[in-house]
């Protein structure tokens, strides 16, 4: 019983150790990814680059696993100037991958080391497509957009093309594809193909983005001055207008209000002499009322008149039986008048 236990523990070793030669000789390719075999770090064979099982020599030969996807650069955004000296902060993004994995291993080895290369082409390709061009290239996409006017625009500031928008001759999309092409040779070299590659954001640099907002606002400002000035400018013309035809108004109502008070006082004159002037009587009757309002508007007791013997005022003053101490005292004078 014994000795049989000793002789199948060396079987299982056996297997065991095959097992793990097996496991070490065998290895397995998946989808995503390509693989080189490096013996003492060189590279044997063809990358292989189809999904499958596969054989390597045990503890000589090593795996060197590379990715097949698309994958993302993204750089830090970077401080650059324009063709006209503004100072600009740009963040890209490109997709590439790895179409030529031996090469890529024997030139950058890993993907650390493509990620930098990516950081070093990508940022001064784009220095250079931004140095080239002015900022109204870099932000604008389409030549032929045209703005929607402010319908407040007068007719003088539209013909001054106030609104419109700077023309410019190639657009962002351009320049993304110049960088694209110029930056597709140089990384080509290292097995890589950049498949694309676009402006994530485009900002002004911090030192300059102050002077930049204080531009904009003093900007506005002006717009809003220029309105402001037009509305003063048309309430003053509307209260112009208003103040003209209220005079317009009070005018023509005074003018009927007169027309109005003539034809009655007219009237009343006309009704007065028709009363009046029936007979004698009736003549010397008013003649004598209109004399006594005369006297009543003429005398108080601080009166004193100058009045000739043939005056109509005198005549009835003097026709008028007074008492001793009321009747007023008359003077002749050189003139044959009398003083009253």
């Amino acid at each position: 019983m014994t000795k049989r236990r000793f002789s199948t523990l060396p079987l299982f070793l056996l297997v065991i150790f095959a097992g793990w030669i097996v496991s070490h000789t065998l290895f397995t390719v998946s989808e995503t990814e390509q693989v080189i075999i490096t013996q003492f770090g060189k590279p044997m064979g063809n990358p292989i680059t189809e999904a499958g099982l596969n054989l390597k020599i045990p503890f000589i030969q090593t795996l060197n696993s590379i990715d097949k996807r698309i994958l993302e650069w993204d750089g830090p955004p970077s401080d650059m100037p324009t063709k006209d000296k503004l100072y600009i902060s740009v963040d890209l993004f490109a997709r590439w991958r790895i179409v030529e994995p031996l090469q890529y291993f024997l030139r950058l080895k890993d993907e650390r080391s493509a990620q930098s290369r990516l950081d070093d082409i990508l940022g001064s390709e784009t220095r250079n497509a931004v140095a080239k061009h002015k900022l109204i290239e870099i932000i604008r996409t389409l030549k032929l957009r045209v703005p929607e006017k402010d319908a407040l625009l007068t007719d003088v500031e539209r013909r001054l093309n106030m609104g419109n928008l700077v023309p410019i001759l190639k657009g962002r999309k351009v320049i993304e594809k110049e960088i694209f092409e110029a930056a597709a040779e140089k990384i080509k070299v290292f097995g890589i193909e950049l498949l694309d590659i676009q402006f994530k954001r485009i900002n002004y640099n911090t030192s300059v983005r102050p002077k930049i907002y204080d531009r904009m606002i003093s900007e506005r400002r002006q717009i809003a001055e220029r309105f402001l000035s037009e509305g003063n400018g048309e309430s003053a013309r509307i209260r112009g207008n208003r103040e003209r035809e209220l005079k317009r108004i009070r005018s023509e109502a005074y003018r009927q209000v007169e027309d109005i008070r003539g034809k009655a006082d007219a009237q009343a004159a006309n009704i007065y002499a028709a009363a009046y002037n029936q007979s004698p009587a009736t003549r010397d009757f008013y003649a004598f009322t209109r004399t006594l309002s005369a006297y009543e508007k003429l005398l108080n007791k601080n009166t004193t008149l100058l009045l000739s013997t043939d005056s109509e005022i005198y005549r009835l003053l003097k026709e008028v039986p007074l008492a001793e101490k009321t009747q007023p005292h008359f003077s002749k004078d050189t003139n044959g008048e009398d003083d009253l």
